[in-house]
């Protein structure tokens, strides 16, 4: 399931949205693609990943396994890793889901509050990924874990809107309507399964998505969503399209 556009209204244009997007979008296409000429860019080239991407050895100090020296340090990984992406599909999924829910629940709390919230939820995803192997040397990266934050922050706020809906299931295809609880619910547990089933893969055979960390970032925005949401400016998005 792909959603296509949800049925709540924003006050304000959002700034911090179009920007996280504008962000990714760039770092994509002018860094780890090479658009720029920039060290070992284009095809193939990993330089971006193995200096920019967060590494759960590096940051857990199991082992010094950074491949790329004189990048930035561990720390600072947790964040850079949250605005690269493994592929244009990647880039292009994690984008359509943050335009679709970021901008009602940044229109939710403002834009300095929605900052912290999403790096949060990227931290959190991070963390969660981590402890499925602290020793790992596979670099994680993506803002798929700040974007999960987002989604469980939505499903909290408007549980009740609705979600155009693109549904492929194998040669069929159709455009549906429908909750937002129903979408986020089973998206949720879908990661829960595929991320139970790397759990018990053997080393090195998962498919290579960050399941604990959607399911991490989700977990935190559904805990902190009502600490930084307003619960006025809930009512007036959902009042304005007859919700309650």
């Amino acid at each position: 399931m792909f959603p296509l556009k949800d049925n709540i209204p924003t006050d304000r244009f959002p700034v911090v949205t179009v920007l996280f997007i504008a962000i990714n979008v760039v770092v994509y296409f002018l860094l780890q693609d090479g658009v720029l000429g920039l060290p070992n860019g284009g095809a193939g080239g990993d330089w971006p990943v193995a200096t920019y991407a967060a590494i759960p050895c590096e940051l857990t100090g199991e082992d010094p396994c950074r491949t790329a020296p004189g990048g930035p340090a561990a720390w600072m990984t947790a964040f850079t890793s949250m605005f690269m992406h493994g592929s244009i599909l990647h880039l292009g999924g994690n984008m359509l889901f943050l335009w679709i829910f970021g901008n009602n629940v940044e229109d939710s709390m403002g834009p300095v509050k929605f900052v912290l919230f999403y790096l949060l939820g990227g931290l959190a995803a991070l963390a969660a990924q981590s402890a499925t192997d602290l020793g790992s040397e596979v670099a994680t990266l993506g803002a798929s874990g700040a974007v999960a934050a987002v989604l469980g922050g939505y499903l909290l706020l408007f549980p009740r809107a609705r979600v155009v809906t693109a549904v492929f299931i194998i040669i069929f295809f159709t455009i549906i309507e429908i909750p937002a609880l129903f979408f986020l619910v089973i998206w949720f547990a879908q990661q829960a399964l595929f991320g139970y089933f790397d759990l018990i893969q053997p080393a090195g055979e998962g498919g290579g998505v960050a399941y604990f960390a959607h399911i991490g970032g989700f977990v935190l925005g559904l805990a902190l969503i009502k600490l930084f949401a307003s619960e006025q400016r809930r009512r007036r998005q959902i009042e304005r399209v007859g919700l309650r």
